[in-house]
């Protein structure tokens, strides 16, 4: 019976069958070990472009260790270019284990950076994230002592916040509908398009300071600005800021008008469920 030409045959179909799984492992590892190294080749080219591209890429590597040691090291590249995309990866991947490093680009030189580091940090819930951002739109800080306080006086110079805003400020910008008006307001050497930004960011920050920072720049003199603060005014969801957002409904600006109109629209119908849950919840 063990020598059945059936179980010989099956015998044979199973070696080919493995032979042909170790040759796909194999050929799969090789291509790995061919995609690193074209990764690294990039990361490690004279050409800046090169290196900005294989920086960026390594935001897809989520739960690689490798990945973000090496955007961490990008961290350092003498082009704010592959020092922004290096940030800007360590926040795609979330790479917690990376917070330290990206808090200490935050004293970084160039602006760019500054906000791409930044911007990693909010997307993983760091509060130095939004102390960047706070700084940016109100030009002051939330205290006094700390990292940030130490090393963000950068924020506070203005030829390099227009000089970004010129440069880069569609980059950082949401439009929500304003239009050639804002483009023109953006192509101005003018900081209001990234301190526009800030506000946005600063859209899902608890404190409360915030708060106030938000509605006092609902009446910023850039009407981007404006903008801006409104809308992330209605992402916080706070039914009790409704009151404070009704007299924008009058600004100049059409864009601002309707921008809080639809706050207060927005914001009365979160109060209006809240009040009709809670009435269930007492019934």
């Amino acid at each position: 019976m063990n020598n059945s030409p059936a179980l010989r045959l099956l015998i044979i179909i199973f070696a080919i069958a493995v032979s042909f799984e170790i040759t796909a492992v194999s050929r799969a590892e090789s291509g790995k070990d061919a995609a690193w190294k074209l990764i690294l080749s990039g990361l490690q080219s004279t050409d800046t472009d090169e290196r900005v591209n294989a920086a960026s890429v390594l935001g897809l590597l989520t739960d690689d260790r490798k990945a973000s040691q090496l955007a961490e090291h990008a961290l350092s590249d003498p082009k704010p270019e592959v020092r922004s995309a290096a940030a800007t990866a360590l926040g795609q991947m979330h790479s917690t284990a990376s917070i330290s490093k990206l808090k200490q680009t935050l004293a970084d030189k160039e602006i760019p950076v500054v906000l791409a580091a930044a911007r990693a940090l909010h997307e993983m819930h760091d509060e130095a994230g939004y102390e960047t951002y706070y700084e940016i739109l109100t030009g002051e800080r939330k205290g006094s002592e700390g990292m940030i306080a130490q090393q963000t006086a950068i924020l506070h110079d203005p030829k390099k916040l227009a000089e970004l805003g010129f440069e880069q400020g569609i980059n950082y910008v949401p439009f929500a509908g304003m239009g050639w008006d804002a483009l023109r307001v953006i192509l101005k050497n003018d900081p209001s398009p990234v301190r526009a930004a800030a506000a946005k960011m600063l859209a899902d920050d608890p404190d409360s300071k915030t708060t106030a920072a938000l509605l006092n720049a609902a009446q910023d003199k850039n009407w981007v600005v404006r903008v801006a603060a409104l809308e992330a005014i209605a992402k916080r969801g706070d039914p009790a800021l409704r009151i404070k957002v009704e007299p924008s409904m009058y600004d100049p600006r059409r864009e601002v008008r309707y921008a809080a109109a639809a706050t207060v629209v927005h914001l009365f119908d979160l109060g209006r469920a809240a009040s009709i849950t809670a009435k269930t919840r007492e019934s």
